[in-house]
């Protein structure tokens, strides 16, 4: 299976860069923004965007542009990628001293969508995979394989779109999210996906007037990042019994400023409650200046049958981000209160001094952290980009007892690289290195190695 995995990617690759141009969509986080104009914050990604993505043969498109529309504008994409993890981090119970989890591996997906069928309806579908390079059996846990170093597949995405009107649509079944605790979290093989029915869409100006986003619905189930099987949204939590997540959000934005909010409710389980507000401003030339603050609750509800007993925790945070010539200077902040640790089982955590390693989200934790960026494409090297940053956590206890846990310290590197021209158009390749040092603990290494290429087959 690996090795015809192995061969059929490569292949595609060669042909790709021999017969017309690829695209990559998202992956992992995302690169370094280049200015402040291009920072996105988790409420933004509301309604629905669709990318205008360079297709490989165009000739055959021109060959079918007389067909019904719903074969006509349909696509067809491969998305090889392949992930090199390693992490040493301190052992409880030595020997051996550390414990390592280490992996390589190959993937990436099928995907296909249609086009409108009578202006209204869509289907789409994708399919995952991840396969073993190498990995050791004992040095399980990067979770870009299932557990015990096994290869994996499964069809990820199955869905149907009504288009209602404009930009308001109804989607159904298994599909992606993008929302604050409920989203991809694009940072392994393959992503989170959900079985969801939503309804989305915007109203007002794209551009400088009044806009609003909203999205409500239900979401029963998830397929974690290293699964092949979908659960129920609160098996995935923690709990024993099944319950599903009913969500509503909106986001209102006017010019430079933006406000929004987001519930998310499992019955006898959890509440989740996300809001946040930002401000762009560009006081004099390339200098951008942005401005944003966070608030989460979390409370258990009904039986509180997730931890057996009550849960009650907010987080607040806020940063500032400067940009100028390409660079991006940030700073960060987040504290957390004494009931419990954050917690974020449906997707990656949105505070704002999230690192690589450590979310800095404990019971009690105060958090800090600075980032510089830079887009080296101003001094010549298009699609060089990479940032540093450092976090530092104090004052975290265990919620339990209040005895303290130890302080906590993180720096991380992130080198990306993008070919934006040629064949080889938006092949990415991101290498990442990051080290947490806990206090009387010891230190925890992790390497990353990813290359991502999204190819447009049609």
């Amino acid at each position: 299976m690996v090795l015809l995995a192995t061969a059929s990617f490569a292949a595609i690759l060669a042909w790709s860069i021999f017969e017309g141009s690829a695209s990559a969509s998202s992956k992992e986080e995302s690169p370094a923004p280049a200015s402040v104009d291009e920072v996105v914050t988790a409420m933004e990604n509301l309604s629905e965007k669709k990318e205008n993505l360079p297709v490989l043969s165009e000739r055959l498109k021109e060959k079918v542009k007389d067909l019904p529309p719903f074969f006509r504008d349909m696509s067809f994409a491969i998305k090889p990628r392949t992930y090199f993890y390693y992490e040493s981090k301190p052992n409880s119970d030595p020997p051996p001293e550390k414990k390592i989890s280490e992996a390589w591996a190959l993937g990436g997906s099928l995907a296909y969508e249609s086009g409108l069928w009578l202006d209204r309806f869509a289907v789409g579908a994708e399919l995952f995979t991840s396969q073993r390079l190498y990995g050791p059996e004992d040095h399980d846990g990067t979770k870009l394989l299932a557990p015990g170093q096994q290869g994996y597949t499964v069809l990820g995405q199955l869905y149907g779109k009504l288009k209602l009107f404009d930009d308001h649509s109804v989607s159904v079944y298994r599909q992606e999210y993008n929302l604050p605790y409920v989203n991809k979290d694009d940072s392994r093989m393959t992503p989170n996906t959900f079985e969801g029915y939503t309804l989305q869409g915007s109203f007002g100006s794209k551009g400088e007037g009044l806009g609003v986003k909203y999205i409500s619905g239900y979401i029963p189930r998830i397929k974690p990042q290293n699964s092949d099987r979908f659960e129920p949204m609160s098996v995935a939590a923690g709990a024993s019994v099944e319950r599903g997540t009913a969500l509503a959000g909106g986001l209102f934005s006017f010019k430079d400023f933006s406000i929004g909010a987001i519930n998310y409710f499992t019955p006898d389980i959890i509440n989740i409650f996300y809001s946040e507000a930002k401000y762009r401003w560009h006081p004099i030339g390339d200098l951008g200046v942005h401005f944003a603050v966070q608030y989460t609750s979390q409370r258990s509800v009904g039986d509180d049958l997730l931890t057996g007993s009550s849960l009650n925790v907010d987080t607040v945070g806020g940063k500032i981000e400067m940009s100028y010539g390409g660079a991006v200077l940030s700073t960060a902040f987040t504290g957390t209160s004494k009931g419990a640790a954050m917690l974020s089982p449906w997707g990656e955590y949105p505070g704002y001094t999230k690192m690589m390693i450590s979310d800095f989200d404990q019971a009690g934790e105060d958090a800090f952290s600075v980032c510089l960026s830079y887009d080296f494409k101003r001094v010549g090297l298009e699609g060089l980009s990479g940032y540093a940053r450092y976090a530092w956590g104090r004052n975290s206890i265990n919620p339990s007892n209040g005895s303290p846990l130890p302080h906590q310290e993180e720096f991380d590197v992130t080198v990306d690289y993008r070919i934006n021209k040629g064949p080889l158009r938006n092949l990415w390749v991101r290498l990442r290195d990051g080290l947490l040092w806990q206090q009387g603990t010891g230190k925890t290494h992790n390497f990353r190695a990813i290359l991502n290429y999204d190819v447009i087959l049609f």
